[in-house]
């Protein structure tokens, strides 16, 4: 059993009372339909779980917002909606395995028609985001055999709702910084 206090916000009544109903309510289609900024407050309201070992499995995954791409109008739309038909994007998720308690691996999950792949494997560890310090599951794609571009990718998670991960990916920068690409979730309830 996770000793990390969940966020049990989604929906305010304006005077910042929250509900674990809006936490249980968050889906991938829930956050698909949110914001950037309301993403990032999101984020940085979440949790990561006591140990490793309970980010085990399989869940699926959604590509949720593009950073700049929501003032572009149509194009932010389209991609939203392409993101959502799960038969047809080709990114399906993440596997996540746990090598003790402190460390995991995992590797994508993509499909192209129907043709299943598994690529560029990370290993994971809690430490400081970048965003704003506090403690995250840093995926770390920097890993024999991974093409220098993927190696430059830098994910994190936290747990924004029972069993469901937000975090950006972004791209790694000279001493340690990082630019925000995209916003993505995993649903371990999902998958």
């Amino acid at each position: 059993m996770s000793q990390a206090i969940h966020l049990e916000e989604t929906r305010s009544n304006g005077a910042g009372s929250t509900t674990r109903e809006g936490a249980r309510a968050l889906t991938l289609d829930a956050l698909g339909a949110m914001k950037g900024e309301a993403l990032d407050a999101l984020y940085r309201r979440g949790t990561v779980p006591s140990e490793l070992r309970e980010v085990a499995g399989q869940p699926v995954g959604r590509m949720l917002a593009v950073r700049g791409l929501e003032k572009v109008g149509p194009a932010f739309g389209l991609l939203r909606r392409f993101a959502a038909l799960r038969s047809v994007f080709p990114w399906e998720g993440k596997t996540f395995g746990a090598k003790s308690a402190a460390e995991g691996t995992g590797i994508n999950r993509v499909h192209l028609g129907a043709l299943r792949m598994s690529w560029f494997p990370f290993t994971t560890r809690v430490e400081p985001s970048v965003v704003d310090g506090a403690p995250c599951i840093y995926l770390d794609y920097a890993q024999p055999g991974n093409p220098w571009f993927i190696a430059k990718i830098r994910d994190e998670l936290r747990e924004v709702a029972p069993r469901l991960f937000l975090g950006p990916a972004m791209w790694k920068g000279a001493h340690g910084g990082a630019t925000h690409v995209l916003w993505f979730a995993v649903d371990f309830r999902a998958g």
